[in-house]
């Protein structure tokens, strides 16, 4: 009898205009997909619109440019919002987004009921790992616990944050900073959702996890295990919840970018087989598979295709998903996730001693331990004392030049156009009206997501609501000695 569980396999395809992407999205659904990966390009991330002087040159470039609900509706056009989960890889920004994803369901007729998936949401890494964050921190858990609250009323199948150590680890951290970091982070959320006045075991249920899977195989699997150990037993011990659900570790993982190489790269396609294999023995949920070319370019079609067929090889050939915890009672397993476990309990412990996570990421601590961590990993690569296939070992010169996916030249110019279009196009009082709406809930401290989804309704862009949110809430300078 099958015992075990599969994962939701998820692919991410989403460059260029919503357009283009929504033709690459079709496909992989085709293709076998069962959940769509969104990621947004860096003005998107950042709360710029497209023909922002700062959005020049990187418009569509590491993910879809999303300006307005018209670029939300082209992304999603014929993908029935009720019958796929969507997981959306974005932070600062991501209250506006949610809210383009609730209008274009309204637009389809779906009822939000019925919308399943995910928001990383997860600002607090974004201080430590990654640079896009808007807002000051305090500030930006007010944005995090309104998504909860509005997920929790209105979208009950919505995971209301993705807590991110996948970008702690690309950043350069351990496995047992990875995971303590994230618990830190997590912690900080559920206290605040918590200060709220929200109920710890009805939020508690939709809370998500995203990790990383690298290339030592074994620490890998045990720090899924250690980590699904740890999570249960702070939500049971620290916050009271009772529900078996709201203990429970629910967590995506993807293949580690960093770990690529744009030396030989289908040796690439074997770490990746590796790192996918160890995410599935050590219980994830969901998980998404680079593909061989990212350390050149972004994916091409193939490339994602043969990420995708990974997945499926696993899934379909292996046997590991007959078995719940198949590695369970191994020696070296069992001893390196108590291991883990352990540091990470250290280092969570450490922060609390400071303050909590706000303290530690104002004063440098978490940034100054990744820095360093990611120091030490690259100094043994130099050295060659970490081998890399290819790289410091194993060099050659058989592989010749291949094909490398290409963004249409004029697609920025065409984004900058639509984006103007919708602002010429649209009833001025009925935007302004709703904009200003948007700034009296922030200053009022009344749940934003409400006046925001009116906003993006009115045609207001995600550059004009996240300035209404800078003229309150300011914007966040990194001051801290690191």
């Amino acid at each position: 009898m099958y015992r075990g569980r599969l994962w939701t396999m998820r692919q991410y395809a989403g460059f260029g205009t919503a357009a283009e992407s929504n033709a690459r999205y079709r496909y992989l659904l085709s293709e076998g997909v069962t959940g769509l990966s969104v990621a947004f390009d860096l003005p998107t991330q950042m709360g710029y619109d497209s023909d922002h002087p700062l959005a020049a040159g990187e418009v569509g470039r590491v993910g879809v440019a999303i300006d307005s609900i018209e670029d939300m509706a082209a992304l999603f056009e014929g993908i029935p919002l009720d019958r796929v989960s969507t997981s959306m890889t974005i932070n600062a920004t991501a209250i506006i987004l949610l809210a383009l994803y609730v209008a274009v369901a309204r637009r389809q007729g779906v009822p939000l009921s019925k919308l399943s998936g995910t928001i990383q949401n997860d600002v607090l890494k974004e201080y430590v790992a990654r640079g896009t964050y808007i807002y000051p921190p305090r500030t930006s858990l007010r944005i995090v616990t309104d998504i909860f609250a509005f997920c929790t009323s209105e979208l009950p199948n919505w995971n209301s944050i993705s807590i991110s150590g996948y970008h702690i680890r690309e950043a350069g951290s351990t496995a047992i900073q990875e995971v303590a970091f994230t618990f830190a982070n997590g912690i900080a959320y559920v206290q605040a959702a918590i200060d709220a006045g929200l109920d710890v075991n009805q939020f508690g249920q939709r809370l998500s996890f995203f990790f990383n899977a690298h290339n030592n195989f074994l620490e890998e699997i045990a720090k899924f295990r250690a980590a699904r150990r740890l999570w249960a037993r702070i939500m049971r011990d620290r916050f009271r919840a009772t529900s078996p659900r709201a203990q429970q570790l629910r967590f995506h993982t993807q293949t580690a970018g960093s770990t690529l190489t744009a030396q030989q790269p289908d040796n690439n396609v074997v770490r990746v087989a590796v790192q996918a294999l160890a995410a599935v023995l050590g219980g994830t949920q969901s998980l998404h598979c680079n593909g061989r070319d990212e350390a050149l370019a972004l994916p091409t079609e193939g490339s994602a295709r043969l990420a995708l067929r990974t997945q499926q090889v696993i899934a379909s050939e292996t046997g590991v998903v007959n078995t719940v915890d198949p590695v369970a009672g191994s020696y070296e397993i069992e001893r390196l996730t108590d291991e883990i476990e352990r540091g990470a309990v250290e280092l969570i412990e450490r922060i609390e001693a400071m303050g909590g996570t706000l303290a530690a990421i104002e004063t440098g601590f978490i940034q100054r331990q990744i820095q360093d961590a990611a120091y030490k990993a690259q100094v043994a690569i130099d050295s060659g004392q970490s081998i890399v296939v290819g790289v410091n070992r194993y060099g050659d010169r058989s592989n010749g030049s291949q094909p490398l996916f290409q963004l249409h030249p004029e697609g920025e110019r065409r984004q900058c156009l639509g984006v103007q279009s919708v602002r010429a196009n649209r009833d001025s009082a009925g935007w302004r009206a709703a904009l200003d709406r948007v700034t009296a809930a922030a200053g009022e401290g009344t749940n934003l997501v409400p006046p925001i989804i009116a906003a993006v309704e009115s045609l207001a862009t995600v550059g004009e609501i996240s300035d209404a949110l800078r003229g309150v809430f300011g914007e966040f300078e990194d001051t801290a000695a690191v």
